[in-house]
This record gives C-alpha cells, structure tokens and sequence, in this order.
C-alpha cells in the first residue's frame, strides 16, 4: 500500500510539471469588469465583500462578535491577576509606541481609501487592534481599562454590529446611495461606509479581547 501512496504523489508531482494549468478564457466582458461596474469602486475584492457577498459578510461580522462575548464567558469565573507585568524598559516603550502609531496610520488609511486600493475594514480592524495592542503591552491595565469604559467602547462596537448589519440588509434589499464618481473617495454607494464599520468594529471587538486576556492571563 505504501508503493501505491508513492506512485500516486509521484504522478501527481509529473502532473504538475509536465501539464500546466491552462489559461482561463473569460468572456467578453471579464468577470472583474462586472463587479467593477456592479459595485462602482475600483477594488474588486471589497465589491465582492461587501456586495456580490454581503450576506457572507454579515456573518462574518456576527461571528466575530460571538467570539468576543465568548471570550469574556469562558473568562468570566476566573480570578484577575493580582499583578501584571508590562514592558518597562525604554528602548522596548519606544519602539512600541512608534509600531503603535504607524499601525494607527494605516488601520485609517485602509478604513477610508479600502474601497479603492489593497485593503478593507477587516485588515483595517487588525491593524486598528495592532496598535491597541502595541500600547497594552507598555502601559497600566487599569488605565487601558479605564480609557475603554470612559469612551463607551463596548457601547460603540455594538452600535457599529446593529448599524453595519441594517446597512447590510438595505443593501440586499436593493436600496444604496449613489455611487459618485468612479475612483473617488466618495464613491461606491454604501461600501465605504461599511468598510469603516468593520474597521471601527474589529479594531474596538480587540480591544476588548486584549483587555481581559491581560487582566486574567498577563503579557507573558
């Protein structure tokens, strides 16, 4: 059986060598000039998201959202920590904070300009939460936590699920703004305006993630 597995890989490994992948023949026109036209913006990949695939995405966003409350329910019976240890050397501090603000930077680059260059609201949500992180690990818990409650995160990140997600139905209901001119910033209906949701959600659903894992488990 084992000289069967062998010359299996082997034919497969000559398959690919000797017979190629045969170039696709779109029809005239492509598929990406439909979603192009379809969703008013230049980046095909965010159009796909948040239109030809909304209803994926709505999920998408849904689920996020179970994982953090699912954070904070396994969490929930364990003691905090009575002490929790942060970077405090100075080189570390430094660096830190400067790869905080460059994340910051991009985490808005891609939630504003996602629908028109590489990029989109999740990857901005990552880099928005990047940058939380990078300022957790070199300062006091109770004043991240204290940051968090003052500007009513927790607040805002539900309020950014219950908007995103009836923009999301109005969007498969066939309703939308208007596109605007193509390759503009204000352009593609509601797509910007959803890519800045998910950004603002992910980014806030982190935050509070990284809270209650530096609270009940520490840095290290």
């Amino acid at each position: 059986m084992k000289w069967f597995y062998l010359a299996a890989v082997g034919a497969i490994f000559l398959q690919f060598l000797l017979f190629p992948n045969p170039a696709p023949d779109w029809p005239e026109p492509s598929i990406i000039d439909l979603i192009v036209n379809d969703s008013g913006i230049p980046n095909t990949i965010t159009g796909i998201i948040f239109r030809n695939r909304i209803y994926d995405t709505i999920f998408e966003v849904v689920v996020f959202t179970i994982a953090i409350m699912g954070c904070k329910f396994l969490l929930a019976n364990d003691k905090p920590l009575s002490q929790v240890y942060q970077f405090s050397d100075r080189p570390s501090i430094v660096l830190a904070r400067l790869g905080a603000l460059i994340s910051a930077l991009v985490s808005i680059e891609l939630a504003i300009r996602g629908h028109l260059s590489p990029g989109g609201g999740f990857a901005a949500g990552v880099a928005g939460g990047t940058a939380i992180g990078l300022v957790a690990i070199t300062s006091n818990a109770e004043w991240m936590e204290g940051i968090y409650k003052r500007w009513r995160a927790a607040l805002a990140e539900k309020l950014s699920v219950l908007l995103f997600i009836i923009l999301a139905a109005l969007t498969l209901l066939g309703f939308s703004l208007p596109d605007g001119e193509f390759g503009s910033l204000l352009s593609g209906g509601m797509i910007p305006i959803m890519n800045i949701l998910v950004a603002f959600k992910v980014a806030l659903g982190s935050w509070a993630a990284i809270l209650l894992f530096i609270r009940y488990r520490g840095l290290f």
